[in-house]
């Protein structure tokens, strides 16, 4: 169906255009299961909602958190969200996205141990409970600019992102150099740990390097081919984060069932047809995880933010206008989370891409979890957009229409002109950092 604005005044013009479409979404009115707290793995999230994992690209050169970091972080905290995903932190320099990405150490431990306790003193000011805070341990891959310029680090050659300009063989990472990462991810959960943190994420989402190595079906070698190569880094590393932690720490992954793009060039995907999901691979991973892992929490996401945004997260305004409604991207992304939360019953599941529907969004969430596709909801835009989403579903039982999110892409804009990504509809700071990069030239 045709692409097209987000439009729906009420409730039945929303359900005349899902019946319209053929799709279905999960929905509840009944937002009281949203303040339910939710136990995994030996820690106790107070409700159901999950603030998801948004780069701010604001760190200092040395990877600490800065003054735009505590002051996002601030907002956080005083959400009402009873976990807080922390954005993208590198475990080795060369694997940073940009010179003020993320980046612990044992040079910075004690940055962090302040920033983490100030993320709890904050919620437990407010409204009495310690939220979850989890570390999302990454290495860019494709996407590496430790210096402000490209340094990629790729698992293989694609042409569906690299077009006319395909990336000299030389940046594709060897096998030995892969078998030095888990070690990394291992150093960063221990110090995540000393931090204060309850988990750290090893990513394997959006194409960085974990999730690229997913879909290596052409990569020669123990990291390509076959389902135990292609998934050996991801396991290697989740395996060696979970022997350098104690017992009571998370290990846990925001990861990609379903990439978009087909083989051999996609993870998730059906060979048939090169479009419809597939999602017989990540089911096995997700579930070796679970068992010989220990996993008992999952994030579950979607596309690629860079190359196919609307299956990532429907929007109404981007770079192109996709060949789809936003409404049958919504669909496949709560079909594919429920899908994972059906194979994996005893998983704790955080649904993702709830923001699009705006006011709807509470409802949608809520029935995620009445439904079984998911037991949370991550909301990501929707937290630079409007901090306190949580608080005021939880309190108020709605969100306020003058603060939602509205998809406009305009953060991810600021981000890929290499600045510091927020908000630029709801707040000043970025409304006028927006001005001064795209319009006052």
């Amino acid at each position: 169906m045709q692409h097209e604005k987000f439009h729906y005044a009420d409730k039945a013009a929303l359900d005349a255009e899902l019946a319209k479409l053929g799709v279905k979404l999960p929905y509840s009115e009944d937002l009281k299961v949203l303040g339910d707290p939710v136990t995994f793995g030996g820690v106790t999230s107070a409700n159901r909602f999950v603030i998801q994992p948004m780069e701010g690209c604001d760190g200092t050169a040395d990877g600490s958190p800065d003054e735009l970091t505590i002051r996002r972080y601030d907002r956080f905290a005083e959400s009402g969200a009873g976990l807080i995903w922390a954005e993208a932190c590198a475990v080795v320099p060369e694997g940073r996205a940009n010179p003020r990405q993320l980046w612990l150490h044992e040079g910075n431990l004690e940055a962090y141990k302040v920033f983490v306790e100030r993320i709890r003193e904050k919620c437990q000011a407010k409204f009495g409970f310690n939220p979850v805070i989890i570390l999302q341990c990454t290495h860019s891959g494709r996407y590496s600019k430790p210096e402000g310029t490209p340094a990629p680090m790729i698992a293989y050659n694609n042409p569906l992102f690299e077009k006319d300009k395909p990336i000299d063989a030389s940046r594709i990472v060897t096998d030995e150099y892969l078998d030095t990462l888990p070690e990394y991810y291992a150093k960063a959960a221990k110090l995540a740990e000393a931090a204060g943190f309850d988990g750290v994420d090893i990513k394997a989402c959006h194409r960085y390097l974990v999730s690229e190595t997913l879909s290596g079906f052409n990569r020669p070698g123990r990291y390509g081919g076959s389902f135990e190569n292609r998934t050996r880094l991801f396991r290697d590393a989740a395996a060696a984060a979970k022997s350098a932690v104690s017992a009571g720490f998370l290990v846990t992954s925001r990861m990609n069932v379903y990439d978009g793009f087909p083989r051999p060039y996609g993870f998730g995907i059906s060979e048939a047809d090169g479009k419809t999901p597939d999602l017989a691979e990540p089911i096995a991973l997700i579930q070796y995880l679970q068992k010989e892992l220990g996993y008992k929490l999952i994030d579950i996401t979607i596309g690629n933010p860079y190359v196919n945004p609307h299956v990532n997260r429907p929007y109404d305004m981007g770079g192109y206008v996709p060949d789809e409604h936003p409404l049958e991207g919504e669909a496949r992304m709560f079909d594919c989370v429920g899908a994972i939360k059906r194979a994996c019953p005893e998983l704790t599941v955080i649904s993702s891409g709830h923001t699009y529907l705006r006011a709807f969004a509470p409802q949608l969430a809520a029935g995620c979890i009445a439904e079984g596709v998911s037991d949370m909801a991550g909301f990501g835009r929707m937290a630079f957009a409007y901090p306190e989403f949580a608080a005021d579903i939880l309190e108020k039982g709605k969100l306020d229409p003058k603060k939602l999110c509205m998809t406009c892409g305009k953060c991810t804009e600021l981000m890929r002109a290499g600045k510091t990504p927020g908000c630029v509809l709801r707040d000043s700071l970025y409304t006028a950092l927006y001005k001064e990069t795209f319009l006052n030239k």
